[in-house]
Order: structure tokens, then sequence, then C-alpha cells
């Protein structure tokens, strides 16, 4: 199973940015999908962004999408997710994700379709 480790959460005022990493390791990288989700207090887990596993695909939510990037760097085993234009909404706790179950990218946006899921980092914006 692969072992995520997220970094790089914070505190940012409003239209600041932010960058988060991951760090996976335990299983060939470049052969899985990654993404994040994140979780504020009281909501639904939600889907933020995916990326193929060679990166020539990406899925974002409609709310996030113009401000924020999902990439990856195969030979360090690092999928990164810069954040600008940060507003209070969102602030939430930010989940690393690995691997589709069923290896359909369209398959991106539902929580149950990930087999890995790291710690979480927090992200707080203020306003």
């Amino acid at each position: 199973q692969v072992q995520l480790v997220e970094s790089g959460g914070g505190l940012v005022q409003a239209g600041g940015s932010l960058r988060l990493s991951c760090a996976a390791s335990g299983r060939t990288f470049s052969s899985y999908a990654m993404g994040w989700f994140r979780q504020a207090p009281g909501r639904e887990r939600e889907f933020v962004a995916g990326i193929t596993s060679s990166g020539g695909r990406t899925d974002y939510a409609d709310s996030v999408k113009g401000r924020f990037t999902i990439s990856r760097d195969n030979t360090k085993s690092m999928v990164y997710l810069q954040m600008n234009s940060l507003n209070p909404e969102d602030t939430a706790v930010y989940y690393c994700v690995s691997e589709l179950k069923q290896k359909i990218p369209a398959k991106m946006v539902v929580p149950t379709e990930w087999e890995s899921w790291g710690q979480g980092t927090q992200v707080t914006v203020s306003s």
C-alpha cells in the first residue's frame, strides 16, 4: 500500500497563495493517478483536483478552477497543489490520495474510488 505524507499547509490571508506537497512511497509512483480532496468542518469530503499517472489529464472542482493547479514529479514521487487567490471558503483539511481502484479518470471525483489517503494538512484562510 502507498504511504502518503502531506505538507505545506498553514495560515494565509485571503488573496494569498500556498503550495501543498505530497510525498508518496511504497509502490511505483508513476503508475497510478493522484489527487487532492478537502474537508471543512461540518461538511462532506470533496474533490479538489486529480491528475493521471502520466500527468496528461488533470481535473478540477469548479470551485477551484483557474486558481489551483495540480502537478506531479514522477522522478521524486511527489504531487503538488498550487493554490492561488485563496479565500476563506478554501479553509479545510486537505488530503492527498493515490491510486484509483478502477483506473478510470472520470472516477477521480469519487472519494471511495481511491485506494490510499494521507493524514491531511490544515489550510486556514483568514479574511
